[in-house]
């Protein structure tokens, strides 16, 4: 759950700052939610969150 509502804050940011940086149009925001909204209810929304998950433990045993 925490590693979702960090994935969230994360991708939000981005796309904030693509808003206000890169002339990303409020429109185009709402599709960029859309379009996770309606991949979260497909049959590839698993094989993300899996994915998601190795990145995050791949990203978490980085030492430095």
């Amino acid at each position: 759950m925490i590693l979702s509502c960090s994935a969230i804050v994360l991708l939000a940011t981005i796309v904030l700052l693509f808003n206000r940086k890169d002339g990303l149009k409020g429109h185009h925001s709402l599709v960029c939610i859309l379009l996770g909204f309606y991949l979260a209810g497909t049959a590839i929304a698993p094989s993300i969150k899996a994915g998601g998950a190795s990145l995050a433990s791949l990203l978490g045993g980085i030492r430095f």
